[in-house]
């Protein structure tokens, strides 16, 4: 069942007869601290953005273009699936041409773990369950302490263990949990601690459930994600509904967007959420109006000429396209930078002043120059 944080506000200020409900984002909760290279993961650091490549992992070069592209978006952390030997081999190549960590994803053979390791990887995704008998996992995590490498326990609704999806009928929160609990209890019984740990589901309240108990168990830091979200829209809207929730209540220390596109869309949806939470803040945040009978400019195409013409500033400014003279205004001066449009032309405002009244063909130029100036 969802429940959300409600706190009513001091002053009992009233909606018509309702008491006026401020939903407030809780504190982070205080996870233990790992280390994936150089970036912090819990303990209070900032929550981390994270994507995997799509590409063939034995095509050095392709990979290698697709990280940096993901690193030039902002992504902080970059999975990399290994599936096969050629693909651990390429691992040595493809680290020494990247400055970003590289987490190897592994699955049931425990030597493309221990390869991947040699090849210097800053992080192992496995499933401590399918790596085989308890000697393999042994020596994988061996290798990983001996390094220093963090072990994400990655969990999925679509691959329970058998007994585990026997006993609860279907994937639920608490069966998530369980094989979560099991595969950790396998990684402390070898003394080892450097541990992340994902619950995902294709489900939004399944997966919300699963991370909220997990929580309340344990202080391992949680990297947080719906998993197979799907395409854009839907699958930027369930991951948006999922994380922001999470996110809200103070859980999640690494976030992934799964998204069925490029990855670096994944790393943009990403700091969308974090930045509607307050949570953090890369480059500018557009705020435009839908449109509607009253809008006398063309909206969508300044705004898209905006946002291409602001792609590099890198600054958190709010910027506001609004068009039309009812909350155009308003709105625009509540923004750090902003145009307020009318027939054919607009108000440019800075920091809630009016700068300069501007024809609609010159807003876009104008706009551009003024937070670039700044």
């Amino acid at each position: 069942m969802f429940h959300l944080n409600f706190s009513v506000s001091k002053n009992k200020r009233t909606f018509g007869n309702l008491p006026l409900v401020i939903i407030k984002i809780m504190n982070r909760k205080k996870t233990k601290q790992i280390f994936i290279g150089p970036v912090p993961v819990g303990g209070g650091a900032p929550v981390v953005v994270q994507s995997m490549t799509k590409t063939d992992t034995r095509d050095v070069a392709s990979t290698v273009r697709q990280i940096k592209r993901l690193q030039k978006e902002g992504c902080e952390v970059v999975r990399v699936a290994v599936p096969d030997e050629a693909a651990a081999e390429a691992l040595s190549r493809i680290v020494q041409k990247v400055t970003i960590p590289i987490i190897a994803d592994i699955h049931f053979d425990w030597r493309l773990a221990i390869a991947s390791l040699k090849a210097g990887v800053h992080g192992l995704r496995i499933n401590p369950g399918n790596i085989g008998a308890p000697w393999k996992v042994k020596e994988v995590v061996a290798a990983a302490k001996d390094r220093g490498i963090p072990i994400r326990v990655g969990v999925n609704s679509g691959s329970l263990p058998k007994d585990i999806l026997k006993k609860y009928g279907a994937p639920s929160a608490e069966a998530l949990v369980e094989a979560a609990t099991r595969q950790i209890e396998l990684l402390e019984e070898l003394d080892f601690t450097l541990i992340k740990v994902s619950l995902k589901g294709t489900s939004v309240p399944l997966t919300v459930e699963a991370y909220r108990c997990f929580s309340e168990r344990y202080d391992y830091p949680l990297h947080i994600g719906i998993t197979e979200a799907g395409p854009p829209p839907a699958g930027v809207v369930r991951s948006a509904v999922g994380l922001g929730i999470l996110l809200s209540e103070g859980i999640g220390d690494t976030i992934r967007v799964s998204l069925t596109a490029p990855p670096w869309q994944e790393v943009e949806v990403a700091y969308h959420i974090l930045s509607c939470l307050g949570i953090r803040h890369k480059g500018v945040d557009i705020l435009s109006c839908p449109t509607c009978g009253r809008c006398r400019v063309d909206i969508q195409r300044i705004v898209k000429k905006v946002q291409k013409g602001l792609v590099d500033v890198d600054k958190p400014y709010k910027v506001a396209v609004m068009g039309c003279v009812v909350n155009g205004p308003g709105e625009a001066r509540e923004a750090d930078f902003g145009v307020a449009g009318g027939r054919g032309e607009g108000l440019l405002f800075k920091k809630g002043k009016v700068v300069k009244r501007v024809s609609e063909e010159q807003l876009v130029d104008a706009l551009i120059e003024l937070v670039k100036e700044a």
